[in-house]
């Protein structure tokens, strides 16, 4: 029988540094989707790969072999011994993998409980899994039932309402350095969605002026202008590093974008004003040196837990409920993988009344020639209706003991009730 099995890691298993090491490739996905597909051993797979968590989800005959594929393929995308990182991965199978994904997708495994960006990663990498066509049944109704998941999580809790987003948490970090943010400057590397949500923080609590730095100045320009901003290209950060007082930078860079010779060079002009910048891309965007200079603070995405953990009281009592529904929702699943180990079953008994009924027609050939094909078409129309209705009974009966310890003897005897098996039988 068939497993699914989810291996990976996250926030809370594995520092930044090693997260990065997997994610610092766009590529990674494909690539490790590629040698998943190449692999004997795992039949569907699902790569998810985001800045706080890095994870394969796989179904597969064997946990023991697919568990060792997975951790090579991780050792190979991210350059690693599997020995620097074995220790921070987590493991679960069957309906532990199944409860896991749902709480993915409903942002009960995030570092900002529902927080909403989670799902439509997760909808990328099923879409990328599906362009790779290594995803299959199971992964397919997996995923479209985490999507329901996460659609009630939504609307029947008010968990999202409770969330503290990572660019609230950017705010809360700057009041400690600065105390009041009235009349600061603030730039924003990168111009994605975290980066107009930071915008809208910034503004809300009394900044200033919104510099927004990015790869496509065109992008720049759009983000800029909902916050009467400037836009800018990633080459004038240098000469911005002089004016601002806070940088937050959420690229998807491979390379560093904010070096500690560029920080340098800007603090003789800036005279003793700290900077304060926060790096929230993984692979991250700010050398991590930079924190060695004088009045200048730097903090990356895992420095963001102790300020998300503020308000935590509203989103336990919501998230309490989500994962009622999670429960509820992982049961259903678990019945309708049950009801898999049937299905051969199942479609062997509609076979065999279907080559009946063609057996039967084809004997009747001469008392049906005279026939219109309307009349015919009639004749085949109720022959099958006939048939469904007398394996209607049947197939519900074994459906419905799908999750009973006794399913084998059932699926047995109706083999050998309806002979099934007799490959040389004449009907």
């Amino acid at each position: 029988m068939r497993i699914i099995l989810n291996i990976g890691m996250n926030h809370q298993t594995a520092p930044v540094e090693l997260r990065e090491c997997l994610a610092s490739d766009p590529m990674n996905t494909k690539k490790a989707l590629t040698r998943m597909r190449e692999e004997e051993s795992i039949k569907e797979a699902l790569f998810l790969s985001t800045c706080n968590r890095v994870e394969a989800l796989v179904v597969a005959d064997s946990r023991h072999e697919a568990s060792a594929v997975i951790r090579q393929i991780m050792g190979e995308i991210g350059d690693l011994p599997l020995d620097s990182f074995s220790d921070h991965l987590y493991e679960y199978e069957g309906t532990g993998a199944v409860r896991h994904i749902f709480r993915v997708a409903s942002s009960l495994d995030s570092m900002v409980v529902g927080e909403p960006q989670i799902l439509g990663q997760i909808k990328a990498a099923y879409a990328e899994a599906s362009k790779e066509k290594t995803s299959g049944v199971i992964i397919n109704r997996l995923m479209h039932r985490a999507f329901h998941v996460a659609k009630r999580v939504r609307t029947e809790t008010a968990i999202s309402e409770a969330a503290v987003s990572i660019s609230y948490a950017a705010v809360e970090l700057a009041k400690k350095i600065f105390h009041d943010l009235q009349g600061k400057k603030a730039l924003l590397i990168g111009a994605g969605e975290m980066a107009e949500l930071a915008a809208r923080h910034f503004i809300n609590n009394g900044v200033s002026s919104i510099a927004v730095a990015n790869r496509t100045v065109e992008r720049a320009v759009e983000v800029a202008q909902q916050f009467g901003g400037t836009p800018l290209s990633l080459q004038e950060i240098p000469y911005q590093l002089v004016e601002v007082d806070i940088v937050l930078s959420s690229t998807a860079a491979a390379e560093v974008v904010v070096t500690r010779d560029m920080v340098r060079a800007s603090l003789r002009k800036r005279r003793n004003r700290p900077l304060f910048l926060i790096d929230i891309a993984v692979p991250r965007d700010i050398d991590p040196e930079v924190n060695e200079l004088a009045n200048v603070y730097l903090f990356d995405i895992d420095d963001l837990k102790g300020v998300t953990e503020n308000n935590l009281e509203q989103r336990r009592r919501e998230a309490a409920r989500a994962e009622r529904i999670v429960e509820e929702e992982v049961l259903k699943f678990d019945r309708w993988l049950k009801t898999l180990s049937v299905v051969p079953t199942i479609v062997s008994l509609r076979e065999k009344a279907d080559r009946i009924i063609q057996n039967e027609l084809k004997r009747s050939s001469t008392l049906l020639a005279s026939l219109s094909p309307s009349q015919k078409e009639a004749v085949l129309t109720l022959s099958r209706s006939i048939a469904e209705k007398l394996l209607n009974d049947p197939i519900l009966f074994l459906k419905g003991r799908a999750d009973r310890p006794t399913l084998p003897n059932y699926l047995d005897v109706t083999r050998r009730l309806f002979k099934l098996d007799d490959n040389g039988e004449k009907e």
